[in-house]
């Protein structure tokens, strides 16, 4: 925008409340961005947790059914070429889970109980407000 000063010299440039109101709507967007974007990322995770646990239980019961008994250890399954490589958690980073025995009076094979069912290592809690070893 150019002014006339008194001596009639041009001056472009914008004048400090102008760009003070530019940062306070920058500030509001930001504020309001930031949170959405974390959550969006959350989700993100959440989602990729609910998919891994669904495969490793599905894989964990093809294996049950196909050896009658359970796997020993989440390796078996890598083992006997039911899995490339054992899935992450999300939320913990690692490929470490926590994995459920089979009661031995239960099970398929009652001289060998293994692995029942999978669970996460986290302790943080979901955005619904369950814990992620729970699920």
């Amino acid at each position: 925008m150019a002014r006339r000063t008194l001596s009639g010299n041009h001056v472009s440039g914008f004048t400090l409340i102008e760009m003070m109101i530019v940062m306070a709507v920058i500030s509001i967007l930001v504020a309001v961005a930031v949170p959405m974007y974390q959550k969006s990322i959350v989700r993100a995770k959440e989602s990729v947790l609910r998919q891994n646990l669904f495969t490793l239980r599905t894989v964990i019961d093809e294996y049950t059914y196909d050896k009658a008994k359970a796997p020993q250890s989440l390796q078996d399954l890598v083992q006997e070429g039911y899995l490339r490589q054992i899935p992450f958690d999300p939320m913990t980073g690692e490929a470490n889970w926590t994995t459920v025995q089979e009661d031995a009076v239960t099970s398929v094979n009652q001289t060998e109980p293994g692995i029942f069912d999978i669970r996460s290592k986290s302790d943080k809690k979901s955005l619904e407000g369950t814990p992620y070893s729970e699920w």
